[in-house]
């Protein structure tokens, strides 16, 4: 069954040209802010990792500067643990430079944005669950529109603090929108354990889109190869272009 089929993180993933193929014939409705947001009194963006926020949701952040509406980004890990065995970083400068490029990252998108680290350990949200959930309840509130990536995105850390998200939303009343990052990786065109029929956009205009692309050139620390390990970037350009698209896809 599809549904059963592991969502599997490993390769180059689905091109982007077979996304912009089949997305183009789509048609997903917009994301209807005047609707969406209304009674809204906070805009919280839950990221499992610094530059998740850019990644998924850079035009949902410029949208809450545009309104006068107040942003709250968290950070529920450092991203301490994303160069594994490296001689380039160690877990602490990689933790240091991370929090530094994301706080500059949103100078390019909302400047007056809140910046919350929660400092759980990368890599061990599964782990480190109870820990979470403890923590956002002290965050979100009814008033709040919840952005976090999606509950089954295929990265545990991602999909640890997308069901957490949820749960507490449905709890206290809060909007929640989930984001998916790396499903864009595992997933294919029509693949149905995506909630397809849950998804709107929200267009980028050329100066939002470039805006996005100069918060993402702040993460150095993931689009850079390391000589150390031999290995590629973190975010290698294949990665980037899908979430570079002139839209912003969520799930309501």
């Amino acid at each position: 069954m599809d549904s059963l089929k592991p969502r599997i993180i490993e390769g180059v993933g689905t091109p982007e040209a077979s996304w912009q193929h089949w997305l183009a014939g789509k048609g997903f409705p917009q994301f209807a802010a005047s609707q969406m947001l209304s009674e809204c009194q906070r805009m919280v963006i839950v990221a499992p990792h610094p530059d998740d926020e850019v990644l998924g949701a850079a035009g949902f952040i410029q949208l809450s500067a545009r309104n006068s509406l107040p942003c709250t980004i968290v950070s529920v890990t450092d991203g301490e643990a994303s160069h594994p065995n490296s001689l380039l970083w160690t877990q602490e400068e990689l933790r240091l430079k991370r929090i530094q490029e994301s706080t500059r990252a949103q100078r390019f998108l909302a400047p007056k944005s809140q910046f919350l680290r929660l400092k759980i350990p990368d890599g061990k949200l599964v782990e480190h669950r109870s820990e979470l959930l403890a923590a956002l309840e002290t965050i979100l509130k009814p008033f709040d529109a919840v952005f976090c990536t999606w509950r089954y995105d295929g990265h545990p850390d991602h999909d640890v603090t997308g069901q957490i998200c949820v749960e507490l939303c449905q709890k206290i009343g809060s909007k929640c929108f989930e984001i998916p990052i790396w499903a864009w990786h595992w997933a294919s065109p029509s693949d149905p354990r995506i909630p397809w029929n849950r998804a709107v956009v929200l267009p980028l205009t050329s100066e939002q889109l470039a805006l996005k692309q100069q918060a993402l050139a702040c993460f150095q620390s993931q689009l850079i190869p390391d000589p150390t390990t031999g290995k590629d970037a973190i975010l290698p350009s294949w990665a980037v272009r899908r979430l570079m698209r002139p839209f912003e896809l969520v799930f309501t």
